[in-house]
């Protein structure tokens, strides 16, 4: 019986290396680690977002926010952008890197599309300066 047991932990120890994630190239920015999340939307009345966000750590996400340009709208996190390593955010085609940010604010109709790696579990929000209602804000779980 230690010996069948013995054998399966060998087994699965020289197993191990064989189970790892191989994303290549890209690591882990990968197509086969990248997931698209459902757009943000900015627009006075309207709900941010339709459900909560379920991330998982390590995996890279593409977002668009969406704003119509019915009011000035921001959407804060400073928590929420400290937890995730930002690869870019992209506005009009102009793709900025960012080292952090706190917000983005919407003077206008406009988009701008993040793309993210989930790091830091927890659960955070970005939400609409100044207002209250549960509808205008985003929450996104990290597990």
């Amino acid at each position: 019986m230690i010996t069948r047991a013995l054998a399966f932990a060998l087994g699965m120890a020289l197993a191990a290396p064989v189970m790892a994630h191989d994303f290549g190239f890209a690591g882990l920015m990968s197509a086969s680690n990248r997931q698209d999340l459902a757009d943000l939307t900015l627009a006075s009345g309207k709900p941010v977002a339709a459900a909560p966000y379920e991330l998982k750590s390590g995996t890279y996400y593409r977002m668009k926010i969406v704003a119509d340009g019915s009011a000035e709208l921001a959407l804060s996190g400073g928590d929420f952008f400290r937890a995730i390593w930002i690869n870019e955010i992209v506005i009009n085609g102009i793709e900025i890197r960012p080292m952090g940010v706190h917000s983005l604010e919407f003077d206008e109709a406009g988009e701008a599309r993040i793309s993210f790696v989930a790091v830091v579990p927890g659960t955070f929000t970005l939400s609409i300066p100044g207002s209250s209602g549960e509808s205008q804000r985003a929450t996104f779980t990290i597990r």
